[in-house]
């Protein structure tokens, strides 16, 4: 009772003169996302479930572990001051490369299908990468409040950055995890794009980038052979365009409507990772067309709500959380983006989960916290602005001196 009497006092959105004060058309967008991922994993997973661990419902009861610890995460970050995310940005980023290091240590980290992203704790596993991805996104907004400047006049100020991003990027590739890489370094650029930096340097970073990830392709022969491959998968329909040709025939057994909530036939072991990355060819399979381009416009409702957010802090000036907003929005807007070009064949195959609704548990908690930061940013820039919505009465202004103009007026001069 001592700790909720505190927690009242102090001023956040779930304690405010308003009650319970968030921005529900985004909230209502996220947990919407959460409910239906909750859904369609207890769907997908039930045939792998029942033969690997006996129950139908094993990954389905983890899901919802995991969806309640990302909730309590959430409402953990809703009571974080946006000051104490700025003041800790270095500490936050030390920590993400602290956990990028550990898990490529033998025996520490666990080796999933020949990558090691994960540190194991008993029954449950952490993937530093959701976390460092996080970490930077702060780090590099609290840069740029601090730099602004310096970013947008100098060409060191706008180097800078790539001397933390490069090495985490490389810690990255060694686990191997491409796609995060890609997410990060995509989500980073954007916010310096919109942080100031001129078109003269933001092209020359673009050639840059493409340049990079053309050469990180041709180094690894893996890579290159999914390039190859998600051009014309049936070219090796049993082999490395398995899993593409797999989704695909999701696809198009959905048609419009869809087979039925439940009656998937891909799940069944024809379709590999079904109730992870490539769950959404399993929601296009059994709720057709029509569903899955409703899932479509909830994620784009919710990306441009994320956008919207941070538009409206840097019009308050609050631009930590302005860059921060951005930055999470990206890293969605980039999950999203590939992980759904993936299912469709729009982009080669990529082990990238999909924010709200892959099964995960180190990504669907961070997209949880994530989430309460953007809300804490929405009614922290409205608290500043003053649309908390008091109420007042005449009583509040019956000791107040009028301006010298209105006394003028009230005689009749």
């Amino acid at each position: 009772m001592l700790s909720l009497s505190i927690l009242r006092r102090a001023p956040s959105p779930l304690f405010s003169p308003r009650g319970v004060d968030l921005d529900f058309p985004m909230l209502a967008g996220c947990l919407a996302l959460l409910g239906l991922g909750l859904v369609m994993i207890s769907s997908a997973s039930t045939e792998v479930a029942s033969v690997n661990t006996g129950s139908s419902l094993y990954y389905m009861i983890r899901h919802l572990i995991y969806v309640v610890i990302g909730l309590a995460a959430a409402g953990g970050a809703l009571l974080i001051p946006l000051a104490v995310w700025q003041r800790l940005s270095g500490a936050l980023l030390l920590a993400g490369f602290l956990l990028l290091v550990l898990v490529l240590i033998p025996g520490i980290g666990r080796e999933v299908n020949g990558s090691m992203r994960w540190i194991g704790f008993g029954l449950f596993n952490v993937q530093p990468s959701e976390l460092a991805k996080l970490f930077v996104i702060v780090y590099l907004a609290g840069y740029l409040v601090r730099r602004q400047d310096e970013v947008r006049e100098h060409w060191w100020g706008f180097l800078k950055p790539f001397m933390v991003l490069l090495p985490m990027a490389v810690l990255l590739l060694l686990e191997p995890d491409f796609g995060a890489t890609v997410v990060m370094m995509c989500a980073a650029v954007a916010m310096l794009f919109l942080g100031g930096v001129g078109l003269l340097r933001f092209g020359l970073l673009v050639i840059l980038a493409v340049f990079a990830v053309y050469v990180l392709v041709q180094t690894q022969q893996y890579r290159m052979q999914r390039l190859i491959t998600f051009t014309d998968p049936w070219a090796d329909q049993y082999g490395a365009g398995y899993q593409l040709t797999q989704a695909l025939i999701a696809f198009g057994r959905g048609e419009w409507l869809g087979v039925g909530l439940g009656n998937s036939v891909q799940k069944q072991f024809y379709l590999p990772e079904a109730h992870t990355d490539f769950v959404f060819s399993v929601l296009a399979e059994e709720l057709g067309m029509f569903g899955a381009l409703a899932t479509v416009a909830l994620f784009a409702f919710v990306g441009i709500r994320a956008l919207y957010i941070g538009l409206r802090a840097e019009h308050a000036k609050q631009f930590f959380g302005a860059y921060v907003a951005y930055g999470v929005a990206f890293l969605w807007i980039g999950q999203f983006l590939i992980n759904i070009g993936v299912n469709v064949g729009l982009l080669p195959t990529k082990g990238l989960t999909l924010p709200f609704l892959s099964y995960g548990g180190s990504s669907l908690v961070v997209t949880c916290a994530s989430m309460a930061i953007l809300l804490r940013i929405d009614w922290e820039t409205r608290r500043q602005l003053g649309t908390e919505g008091y109420d007042f009465s005449e009583a509040d202004f019956r000791d107040v001196e009028p301006p010298p103009v209105l006394k003028e007026v009230a005689r009749g001069r």
